[in-house]
């Protein structure tokens, strides 16, 4: 039996982490935020059995001491012009010596090379990042606009926001089955009602980590769109495919940040 996990980790350990998890058959069987690390462990024992294949959205494997990961660099070369450029992480940020999610995958017995084949009995972990994999699978020319920045308003972030959920059901509901998900159902009311920018941010890392368990299920099923940039030496990210459109609007490679 496999079972496949999103997690959308804070690279602090005070800040919300978005979790979720897919059944056998790639179903969304649950789906919330946490804290701490043993609010972690807590959701991973109580909804992850069997082999597990995880998606973590932070950075996984970082050993140069200063600058950025090749990883990063070819991710911001490619997906900078849409807006998803990666941020750059290294050993001298105390946040990533060692990374978060590293010391998580440490303590669940995870396998973090992309190299080792999903299942056969061997629990996997892989990083990804949601923004370029949203430009690659909703065939978008730049990021969406769901998350909260300055000069942003409520009414805009909803609508991104529900542009958002939109394309994850779309393309998304086989197999998760978005639309018969109770959870799924309380998240579009959550964000039809929100009348703050803080109702959103409680449900952003959560969707985030919905994308990321549908990233652990085409990893974890052998989807040959998956392709790693970079490699388990120097860190790396898997995306699920290369951008289909052109950028809105061409940016200097490597200069943009997701908007």
């Amino acid at each position: 039996m496999t079972t496949y996990v999103g997690i959308d980790l804070a690279w602090a350990a005070r800040a919300k982490t978005g979790l979720a998890a897919l059944d056998e058959d790639g179903r969304l069987v649950a789906s919330t935020s946490a804290i701490t690390d043993d609010q972690i462990a807590a959701f991973v024992e109580t909804h992850a059995s069997g082999t597990v294949v995880a998606a973590i959205d932070a950075p996984l494997i970082v050993p140069n001491a200063t600058g950025s990961r090749v990883a990063e660099q070819l991710i911001s070369r490619e997906f900078g012009p849409y807006n998803a450029g990666a941020y750059p992480s290294n050993r001298s940020r105390p946040l990533f010596d060692p990374p978060r999610a590293e010391t998580l995958c440490e303590r669940f017995g995870w396998d973090p090379d992309p190299a080792t084949p999903p299942g056969r009995d061997r629990s996997v972990a892989i990083e990804v990042y949601p923004h370029p994999a949203m430009v690659v699978l909703f065939a978008l020319a730049t990021v969406l606009p769901y998350k909260a920045k300055p000069g942003r308003d409520v009414e805009g972030l909803r609508t991104a926001f529900l542009s958002l959920l939109g394309h994850l059901e779309r393309v998304c509901d086989e197999p998760l089955r978005l639309t018969t998900s109770p959870r799924w159902a309380q998240i579009r009311s959550a964000v039809a009602s929100a009348w703050r920018i803080a109702d959103l941010d409680r449900i952003e890392d959560e969707v985030d980590a919905v994308l990321c368990a549908y990233l652990a299920w085409l990893w974890g099923t052998g989807s040959p769109t998956m392709r790693v940039v970079g490699d388990v030496a120097g860190g790396y990210i898997v995306v699920p495919g290369s951008p289909s459109v052109p950028p809105l609007r061409p940016t200097k490679a490597g200069s943009s940040f997701p908007v």
